[in-house]
């Protein structure tokens, strides 16, 4: 009996790719139509004026402008939810 397991099957050593979150397009810049503003996992960031949400949560833009930043409160269920906030392209 082999006191070691054989070379190369090894349990570890798998990794899933990055998944490259976060801002795409900061407060203050140009957008154009389609543009990625911000991809994220979840509604943590709301769409606002201008702004569209694809399947997987990215926020993205309908118009050609420039994007702002805002704060959103939400209610849930008679509980006060601070979100990350909501998304304009003014």
């Amino acid at each position: 009996m082999a006191h070691k397991k054989a070379a190369g099957s090894s349990k570890n050593g798998r990794d899933s790719n990055p998944r490259y979150l976060g801002i795409k397009i900061n407060a203050g810049e140009k957008t154009k139509i389609g543009q990625i503003i911000l991809r994220q996992k979840g509604r943590d960031t709301l769409a606002g004026k201008n702004v569209g949400v694809g399947k997987d949560h990215t926020l993205f833009a309908l118009k050609d402008g420039v994007v702002e930043f805002g704060t959103k409160r939400k209610n849930n269920f008679d509980s006060t939810i601070t979100r990350r906030g909501i998304v304009h392209v003014l």
